[in-house]
C-alpha cells in the first residue's frame, strides 16, 4: 500500500496548533510572523522526525517559483551537450536550483510539446538550443515574462539573451590551418540546415577557400539521416565523386565519428593520408591514431556565461529589460591529423 503523504494540516493537528503557523514555519517565515523560537523549533523537529516532504507542485503554484530550470538541447547524449549539462547542473545547484535535461532532436513538434509541458509545471527558466521553427514560441515565452537564454544558435531578428560561438571565425581559422599545411583540396561535410551555427561554420570554410583561390567541395547531409546508416552512404558517395581530396573538415563531432568509421571500413589508409579536422572536440579524438585536430568550444566559459545571463533574469520583474548576446571564441586543438604531409 502506498504511504500517504503527510500534510501540513496533519502536522498541525498532531501538534495542536494552526495549519497557518506550521506553514509559516516550514516556509521560513517564523521570524517575520513573530512565532516564538520554541514553537518554531518544535515544528521543525517534528517535521524532521516524520520526514515531512512538501508538495512541490502545490508549493510552486502558491509561490510562483519551482526552483527548477530546463536545459533543452538537440541531443543530450552528444558529448558536447552532456559535458556542458554537468557544468550547468553544478552552478545551478549551488544557487538552489535543480535542472531538467531533455532533447528536442532538432524537431519542432517535440520542442513545442516539451516547452508546453514545462510551462504547465511552472519551471522558472529555460536554456534552449532551439529547433529551426520555434521562433514564435520563444517570443511567446519572453512576452509571458519567462526567462529564456538561447545556446549554440539564435534567431537573427529577435531580441533574446544568447551565448554563441564565433562559428565563422573558428572554421575560417581551422581551414586556414589546413591550407597553411599544404592541403588544397579540402572537403567540408556538414548538415543540410539553415540554422545559424551551421551556416556560419560553412561560411568560415568558404571564406578561407575563396581567399586562397581554392575550390570548395561541400557535402550537406539531411539532418534526419545523420543518426543512421544513410549518413555513411552520403559520405561514401562524396568521397568517390570529389576531386583528389587531400583533407576533410567535419562540421560536427558526430559527423566526424561517422566519417572515421567509413574510412576504417572502406579505406583505412585514408585516416593517415587525409588531413582531418572536426568541429567540437571529443575525448576519443585524443586517443585515435592519428589523434584528431578539433575546434574545441570553451565549455566552462559557455556554462558560466549561460548562468550569468539566466540567474539575474529569474529575479527580474521584466525579462525584456536588458538583452545580452555573448559571443565566445573557440580554440583550435592542433593534433596529428592536420600536420603537414611529408612529400
Amino acid at each position: 500500500m502506498k504511504k500517504k503523504t503527510l500534510s501540513i494540516k496533519t502536522i498541525a493537528e498532531n501538534l495542536n496548533i494552526s495549519p497557518t503557523t506550521v506553514s509559516f514555519v516550514l516556509n521560513g517565515k517564523a521570524k517575520e510572523k513573530h512565532i516564538s523560537k520554541e514553537l518554531t523549533q518544535k515544528v521543525l523537529d517534528y517535521a524532521k522526525e516524520v520526514n515531512y516532504k512538501p508538495n512541490q507542485i502545490a508549493q510552486s503554484l502558491r509561490t510562483g517559483k519551482s526552483n527548477i530550470l530546463v536545459f533543452m538541447v538537440e541531443d543530450i547524449s552528444n558529448s558536447f551537450f552532456s559535458r556542458l549539462a554537468r557544468m550547468i547542473e553544478d552552478i545551478a545547484y549551488e544557487k538552489g536550483y535543480k535542472v531538467i535535461f531533455c532533447s528536442n532532436e532538432n524537431d519542432d513538434q517535440k520542442s513545442l510539446e516539451l516547452i508546453s509541458l514545462f510551462k504547465y509545471r511552472q519551471v522558472d527558466g529555460f536554456i534552449i538550443v532551439p529547433s529551426p521553427g520555434i521562433k514564435s514560441t520563444i517570443q511567446e515565452l519572453i512576452e509571458e515574462n519567462i526567462p529564456v537564454v538561447l545556446l549554440d544558435r539564435y534567431f537573427a531578428d529577435m531580441e533574446c539573451n544568447s551565448v554563441i560561438i564565433y562559428n565563422e571565425e573558428a572554421t575560417y581559422n581551422a581551414t586556414t590551418h589546413l591550407i597553411n599545411n599544404s592541403f588544397k583540396n579540402i572537403g567540408f561535410i556538414t548538415t543540410d540546415s539553415d540554422q545559424t551555427q551551421m551556416q556560419d561554420r560553412l561560411g568560415g570554410y568558404q571564406k578561407a577557400m575563396t581567399e586562397f583561390g581554392l575550390t570548395s567541395q561541400v557535402l550537406k547531409i539531411p539532418y534526419i539521416a545523420t543518426s543512421d546508416e544513410r549518413s555513411k552512404a552520403f559520405i561514401r558517395t562524396f568521397l568517390k565523386k570529389s576531386h583528389n581530396l587531400d583533407a576533410v573538415f567535419f562540421a560536427t563531432n558526430y559527423l566526424a565519428q561517422t566519417g572515421l568509421e567509413v574510412f576504417k571500413e572502406d579505406s583505412p589508409h585514408l585516416i593517415h593520408d587525409l588531413g582531418i579536422i572536426t568541429f567540437d572536440d571529443n575525448e576519443l579524438f585524443n586517443i585515435y591514431d592519428p589523434t584528431i585536430t578539433a575546434v574545441a568550444q570553451p565549455l566552462f566559459e559557455i556554462s558560466t556565461e549561460l548562468m550569468k545571463l539566466l540567474l539575474p533574469l529569474l529575479k527580474r520583474k521584466d525579462v525584456k529589460e536588458a538583452t545580452k548576446n555573448i559571443l565566445l571564441s573557440a580554440e583550435l586543438k592542433v593534433r596529428e591529423s592536420s600536420a603537414a604531409k611529408i612529400k
